[in-house]
């Protein structure tokens, strides 16, 4: 929806929260649980959506008939689409993902294929005059990236996809840009990591190829690469480097990378205790993979790749505070102590970086309903989506 206090602002929700990997299922999710949505937050104006596209969905989205399907349901509940989350390319629920939701990474053509489908679908279906936005996987998982060769290749396809999103543009007027989303232990994890990659392996793999495609001198490929290229900020994940949120919205933006999509999501965290060892067990489960970041009070941070070897090692290792752990809890849930959640880093400050327009795209991410246990459960799936948005517009009037 856009938001009555800044019409330049779009919130929707991310339907990764709802299970389905065809285009069908992902119809009937839109058709019953985000009508309910909408109906719970009795919004009678526009209703952003954020989508959720499988590469199986994106595949048989290639039929014109299909797309033309999901117009018309669009247009039926009022519903505008204006984000896609093209993070996982497959299974995403109902299953063990760990690893493998970076797979394939952009060093693959696949990854590219599937980038390119969600492009076409998002241009299709977008409003005139409201830009659209992709969020993608921050390049590879970092222990798959061995070489600058690796870096290079993945920079190389990101910069064909902003050679496509230049083409859409340039034939249909519909402004569209790729982010890529940081996250713990991938290949892209800190703001500094990301400003790096920014500056120096993506134009230099890049610029070339988009000057091949587009037939366009380097100062161009630049810029195109800079309008059709950013970064999807998932404020759990920078929650979970110990970073301050607004100070890496002010860095991104200093360096002119484009925000693509602020996600709005919360993650655990508790005391490095036993006792947060203990209350933490219950958050263990084989789908999807939760990374452990604990700090010291020297600022050094220590790593764990999952949950139940961060349950583990947490406790015995010297000098730690705080520990905080990749699990996606809803935003206005308060976890029973010792547990808490980072949901206090979207702060004033933050909120203040929204509201200046810093990124025009808002999406509430929270898709581990399915795995919550039963201590921060919130029950109902629709009610509990409405709520995280009452959470949200709350704090963005204030």
């Amino acid at each position: 929806m856009r938001l009555s206090e800044n019409a330049s602002l779009h919130l929707t929700y991310c339907q990764n929260i709802h299970p389905g990997e065809t285009w069908a299922e992902h119809y009937e999710a839109i058709a019953s649980k985000t009508t309910g949505v909408q109906k719970a937050l009795n919004v009678t104006e526009p209703f952003g959506l954020g989508l959720r596209l499988s590469a199986t969905a994106a595949s048989e989205l290639l039929e014109p008939s299909e797309l033309e399907q999901g117009r018309e349901l669009f247009k039926k509940h009022n519903f505008y689409p204006f984000s896609i989350n093209g993070f996982p390319f497959g299974k995403f629920h109902r299953g063990p993902v760990k690893a493998d939701v970076y797979a394939p990474d952009w060093r693959s053509p696949q990854r590219l294929h599937y980038t390119l489908e969600l492009g076409r679908a998002l241009a299709f279906w977008l409003p005139e005059e409201v830009e659209g936005s992709i969020s993608t996987v921050p390049g590879s998982y970092a222990s798959w990236i061995r070489s600058k060769e690796d870096e290079l290749s993945m920079a190389r396809n990101l910069g064909a996809v902003a050679a496509d999103f230049a083409r859409i543009e340039a034939e249909t007027g519909r402004l569209l840009h790729l982010g890529l989303e940081p996250e713990p232990d991938c290949f892209l994890e800190t703001t500094a990591q990301t400003l790096a990659f920014f500056e120096g392996a993506l134009p230099q793999g890049a610029v070339p190829e988009i000057q091949r495609l587009r037939q366009v001198g380097p100062e161009r490929a630049l810029e195109l690469l800079r309008r059709h290229i950013g970064v999807c900020f998932d404020t759990c994940h920078v929650a979970l480097q110990y970073e301050n949120l607004a100070h890496s919205l002010r860095a991104y933006r200093k360096a002119g990378i484009r925000l693509s999509k602020i996600q709005l999501s919360a993650a655990l965290r508790t005391p490095a205790s036993a006792e947060g060892a203990e209350a933490l067990k219950q958050f263990r489960e084989p789908t999807y993979l939760h990374q452990v970041k604990a700090r010291r009070a020297d600022g050094t941070v220590q790593s764990w790749p999952d949950l139940p070897e961060g349950i583990e090692g947490f406790p015995s290792a010297p000098g730690l505070e705080e520990v905080r752990v990749h699990f996606h809890v809803p935003l206005f849930v308060a976890p029973i102590a010792p547990l808490a959640s980072t949901a206090d880093a979207l702060d004033a400050d933050f909120w203040s970086e929204v509201r200046s327009g810093v990124c025009p795209h808002l999406e509430i991410e929270t898709y581990t309903f399915d795995v919550l246990p039963k201590e921060v459960h919130p029950g109902d799936m629709v009610e509990s989506i409405a709520q995280e948005y009452r959470w949200v517009l709350e704090r963005i009037k204030e």
